[in-house]
């Protein structure tokens, strides 16, 4: 690893720690040359998940979108920004455990809702009124009263 102050190529790990439940390992540094302390972080890079849109569009799964979908329903409800967090990794975790490349929207949609269901019934309602596209009042009423009688 090369200094990022002098360019020095030879340093020493002075501290290694794992972080994100044993996905990365964080490095503390120095350097032989000038003594400057730096970090680094190492995790595996896997290869990343197409995602297959409902109208047969590929793209690469954004972690952004899937979090802000998730952080629109969840506004206003005692949900905490970790919760969403380890949220959204349980999610990514399942589709990459389950999907090598590609992953049709319709997975993604129901592991969230499944997700959510356990988390937060509001904002399971509001995310599956806009995941299924809900067109009138009545289905929404029906998505609450099965919700009511699951309990």
């Amino acid at each position: 690893m090369r200094c990022p102050k002098c360019s020095h190529a030879d340093d020493k790990v002075i501290d290694s720690r794992s972080i994100r439940n044993g996905d990365v390992i964080r490095r503390r540094r120095v350097c032989l040359q000038c003594g400057h302390r730096f970090t680094t972080y190492e995790e595996v890079v896997k290869t990343s998940l197409r995602v297959i849109k409902r109208d047969g569009r590929h793209e690469e799964l954004d972690r952004r979108k899937l979090l802000g979908g998730i952080e629109r329903a969840c506004e206003k409800r005692p949900i905490s920004s970790q919760q969403i967090e380890g949220l959204v990794d349980a999610i990514l975790s399942e589709l990459e455990a389950e999907y090598e490349r590609e992953v049709p929207t319709t997975v993604i949609g129901q592991k969230v809702m499944n997700h959510l269901e356990e988390l937060d019934e509001v904002a399971y309602v509001r995310f599956a009124s806009v995941y299924r596209r809900f067109r009138d009042v009545n289905q929404f009423l029906s998505e609450v009263e099965s919700l009511i009688g699951r309990e």
